[in-house]
């Protein structure tokens, strides 16, 4: 998707009463900005998850995947590590049946995107300054450390590499352990991206990126989360 095409995806989530982008759509928003995200396929049957998972290579993850969907794995909708076309029949069997016959959304069937290194980017609109970027560590540990660094945006790469900067943890981005150093200039485009996404587009209110995974060199969104405002509501 290309960012003149983010318009008409956020104008029909907001016409179809959606107060948020499932993953999948929250992704392709992102990507438009040059975030990097995981390989995936919105899929509705067990076939068509085989298929999907057969063409991406396994293990795979599986999960469910609608607007109103914003915590999958608190709703057993998120299976990972699923290591043959079995697994995924099995998996896709078990999570229709938790989501019960008045799902409506699809499946995701993702890569599995492994690493050690987990980091986030999010955006918050503050009513007064406007859109707020803010950057640091991801997973767990985004509430139990919070370590993050915000920005106003628009961002420049100098402000997101200043960003990597101040975050107390910031050596997690070297090569440490035998890993080897971040790709900074990706990580410096995906921050700045989420920055200009929410400067050109109004109707988002916040951007939630967690965790990024740090895959060998390279970010990748492995979740995304696009909240739009409702109808009226003030900048």
């Amino acid at each position: 998707m290309k960012t003149t095409g983010v318009k008409r995806l956020i104008q029909k989530a907001l016409a179809s009463g959606h107060g948020a982008l499932s993953e999948y759509d929250s992704k392709r928003l992102l990507s438009a900005y040059g975030v990097p995200v995981t390989r995936e396929k919105l899929v509705k049957t067990a076939a068509e998850a085989k298929k999907a998972a057969d063409g991406l290579g396994y293990p795979v993850v599986l999960k469910g995947c609608a607007p109103d969907l914003l915590h999958k794995t608190e709703a057993g909708l998120v299976a990972v590590g699923l290591g043959s076309a079995r697994d995924v029949t099995d998996a896709f069997k078990t999570l229709s049946g938790r989501a019960g016959p008045h799902f409506t959304g699809g499946y995701l069937v993702q890569e599995m995107v492994k690493g050690s290194r987990e980091l986030m980017i999010g955006m918050t609109r503050d009513e007064q300054f406007g859109p707020s970027v803010m950057f640091g560590l991801g997973g767990i540990f985004t509430e139990v450390l919070e370590d993050v660094s915000f920005r106003l945006a628009p961002l420049t790469l100098t402000d997101a590499r200043d960003m990597m900067n101040e975050i107390r943890a910031t050596r997690i981005l070297d090569a440490v352990r035998g890993m080897p150093r971040v790709d900074r200039a990706a990580l410096a485009r995906a921050i700045v991206g989420v920055g200009k996404a929410a400067a050109d587009n109004p109707e988002i209110a916040e951007i939630d990126i967690n965790p990024l995974i740090i895959a060998g060199a390279k970010p990748v969104a492995v979740d995304g989360l696009v909240i739009l405002k409702a109808a009226g509501e003030s900048k």
